[in-house]
């Protein structure tokens, strides 16, 4: 049996952390989701910028929306709701026979609004109504300026992905933001079932620290800090507080592994979705992640809720000089500054692609 469906079996949510008009039309996503045990799927800037940069699929409704003067951000949102509309409609199935859980796909708001709380809010609440589909998630990243968003978002019953967490500090908070919405939602009579995930960065932690630490301590950096956060979580998701929440009708946060690809090519390709595999969590993951680990037949041992060795492999890395603290401050704002250069790099694709397109149209015209 292909090690997807035994974690499928296991538990874990498997998502593509991937999407374009290409794997749709070619019906490469739903030969995923009936063969690879996909159930959901994330999206990113930079994801939406390699596919219409590099692609050609796009073209043709670009070319519609620029007749009726469609541009920039306006347009990239237009095409990344189609896509995402037309996933989500695929994971459906899934959503429906998980009562919700499952059969979710992610679109990000504006990463220039990172430190925004108002207009990301504002921002989460126009495309959740916009998408008109129950199973899409809106990523708010979990930065401090972020967290009120998240609350406010959850309130208003906005379902949230909260996005760049890396660390179990960040992580608590996120679900802190989470807890106050949910319970305010209780507190004004509404329904308490608003649905979330919690997407904790893992490989970014090694990559950081790949130059910094002897040969013995690599890629280790990012599972323990996982294994600590996956502690956590399940002390946080068993304390009287949600039991009560659960006794009304609320849903669990559940966490979510980002970042699983190996960076480092002298390690497993499945390093990290190995080292992470535990029921009720999600591991979203690229494309060559999934057929890597597609190829293997086995798992190995589940995540400990306890947290394993995880305080001891950080111990060890504070003896080498890594300040986890400070890294995962730093990691956060780094990860914030790289979506917001990815997304100014996609609003420059769009207006290239915009620009030729244009050209070309007028040739055409001309000959």
């Amino acid at each position: 049996m292909k090690a997807t469906q035994l974690l499928h079996d296991e538990g874990q949510s498997l998502w593509l952390d991937n999407i374009t008009r290409d794997l749709l039309d070619s019906g490469t996503l739903k030969l995923y989701i009936n063969e690879l045990s996909i159930t959901g799927l994330t999206s990113n800037p930079t994801i939406f910028d390699h596919a219409i940069k590099n692609s050609a699929t796009y073209d043709s409704a670009i070319t519609k929306k620029m007749r009726k003067n469609v541009s920039g951000e306006a347009l990239f949102f237009e095409l990344a709701l189609e896509d995402l509309i037309r996933a989500a409609d695929l994971f459906r199935p899934i959503h429906e026979n998980t009562n919700g859980v499952d059969g979710w796909v992610s679109l990000e708001v504006s990463p220039l609004l990172a430190y925004d709380t108002a207009s990301t809010l504002a921002a989460a609440k126009e495309l959740f109504a916009r998408a008109q589909r129950p199973n899409l998630f809106i990523k708010i990243p979990g930065t401090k300026q972020g967290l009120p968003a998240i609350e406010e978002a959850i309130f208003a019953g906005v379902p949230i992905n909260v996005t760049l967490l890396f660390s179990r500090e960040q992580y608590l908070a996120a679900a802190e933001a989470f807890l106050r919405g949910i319970e305010r939602r209780i507190e004004a009579g509404l329904n308490p079932r608003v649905d979330s995930v919690a997407s904790v960065f893992v490989s970014r932690w090694d990559a950081a620290v790949a130059s910094k630490v002897p040969e013995a301590l690599r890629n280790q950096l990012g599972i323990a800090i996982a294994k600590r956060t996956y502690k956590a979580s399940s002390t946080l998701l068993s304390s009287a507080r949600w039991q009560r929440i659960y006794n009304l009708g609320g849903r669990p946060q559940r966490l979510l592994w980002a970042s699983t690809g190996t960076k480092d090519p002298k390690a497993s390709d499945i390093l990290y979705v190995k080292a992470l595999a535990a029921p009720f969590t999600v591991n979203t993951m690229p494309e060559a992640t999934l057929k890597a680990l597609a190829a293997h037949t086995d798992l190995g041992e589940l995540l400990p809720t306890d947290g394993g060795n995880s305080e001891e492999i950080l111990g060890r890395f504070a003896r080498a000089g890594i300040d986890i603290d400070a890294l995962a401050v730093r990691l956060q704002s780094e990860g914030a500054e790289s979506f917001v250069q990815s997304w100014n790099d996609l609003m420059k694709v769009i207006s290239l692609k915009t620009a030729k397109l244009d050209e070309r149209a007028t040739l055409k015209a001309a000959s």
